[in-house]
């Protein structure tokens, strides 16, 4: 065999040399949790309604003075919640702990006051007098994969009916379309109504859907 031919036959690459065997290619990385990231949560109270404006002035505190590597994080717990408005269902973002914020941070005598005297802030959840971090179960369960679970779960929840017993509604559609009246009873779990309409004068309990039924 001449030199020429044991150099091609060496240089045969076989079609398993193509596709080396690498188990790390389908990993998946497992979801830091966020009590494991650098710093301590601390909650912090705001005034009522305040939560975003408080959010944001901190952020822009943090950055002024050069304190992002001590204060990482703020956050405003939400929850997604079913509704419906105008006869249509939406999702809304309520916020989980009204006049609280959660803010992730390494706490000391120079961060303190940075977080203390921001607008609008009244103070630390406490424990003893001092700011007291939250464990690992309220975080993760606030803001980690409970959480995550539980805004799955609110899409999925019953949406909630916006009107009120003897309130007085409009009919939408349906044979009973453009008649009004008294809401007399409400069942949230079959998400419909019973509405006491006047119908050759004479009032009459009406069943409808949620969605059949608007504020006049």
């Amino acid at each position: 065999m001449s030199d020429t031919s044991v150099a091609e036959s060496q240089a045969v690459i076989t079609e398993d040399d193509l596709f080396v065997e690498d188990d790390s290619i389908d990993e998946v990385p497992e979801p830091v949790s966020p009590y494991d990231k650098p710093g301590k949560w601390f909650v912090v109270h705001t005034q009522s309604g305040y939560e975003k404006k408080v959010k944001q002035n901190l952020e822009a505190r943090t950055a002024s003075m050069n304190m992002e590597g001590r204060i990482h994080e703020v956050v405003i717990p939400l929850r997604d919640v079913p509704e419906f408005k105008n006869g249509k269902k939406v999702i809304s973002s309520k916020r989980l702990f009204p006049g609280y914020v959660f803010v992730r941070c390494e706490l000391d005598d120079e961060v303190w006051p940075v977080i203390r005297d921001t607008p609008n802030v009244t103070g630390f959840v406490n424990q003893g007098g001092a700011p007291s971090p939250l464990r690992r179960r309220d975080v993760e369960a606030f803001l980690g994969v409970e959480a995550d679970r539980s805004r799955e779960a609110s899409k999925r929840a019953k949406p909630m009916f916006e009107y009120g017993m003897g309130e007085t509604v409009r009919v939408k559609d349906g044979p009973f379309a453009d008649f009004s009246g008294e809401i007399i009873e409400i069942n949230e779990d079959q998400l419909k109504v019973k509405v006491l309409v006047n119908i050759f004068g004479r009032e009459t309990p009406v069943e409808l859907e949620f969605a059949q039924v608007a504020r006049l």
